[in-house]
């Protein structure tokens, strides 16, 4: 384990940049490729990360079942969740970090206390399936209500 050192460069005032920067080397260090975790960059986009430590202390055997309830067999509920959310979600120690847009963190977020909690598989389903549902919902609205340029 290192350090690394964020430093802003003199021609950028924004403060921001910073804060971004520690994401993505977040990210990165949470599993997330180093492409993927640029994407951090843009204004859009949020990083969240669940400590299963923080949940379970070091008990290994609940993280390790908790981490096989969100990736799922062969990765299915994994790639389920990034499908329904459209959410990049990353299992890697005992964290499990999330990249996207905040709604569809937020969503992803929620699936996965669901699943830390015990629910069903297919619960989690049906609630990304709702979910989707009223984001597809949501957009369309939001293109019918844009005034034209």
């Amino acid at each position: 384990m290192g350090t690394i050192e964020v430093t802003p460069s003199d021609d950028n005032d924004d403060p921001s940049t910073i804060l971004r920067a520690k994401d993505v080397v977040t990210a990165v260090g949470r599993g997330f490729s180093p492409e993927r975790a640029m994407t951090l960059t843009d204004d859009d986009m949020v990083l969240d990360v669940i400590d299963l430590r923080e949940l379970f202390g070091k008990n290994e055997s609940d993280i390790n079942r908790i981490k096989g309830r969100v990736i799922g067999s062969e990765g299915k509920m994994r790639r389920l969740l990034e499908e329904m959310t459209d959410a990049r979600v990353s299992v890697y120690g005992s964290t499990i970090s999330m990249i996207g847009e905040f709604e569809s963190v937020s969503a992803a977020r929620q699936a996965i206390e669901m699943l830390i909690k015990g629910k069903q598989h297919s619960s989690v389903y049906k609630f990304l399936r709702r979910t989707k549902s009223e984001s597809k919902r949501r957009k369309t609205l939001e293109l019918w209500e844009k005034p034209p340029r």
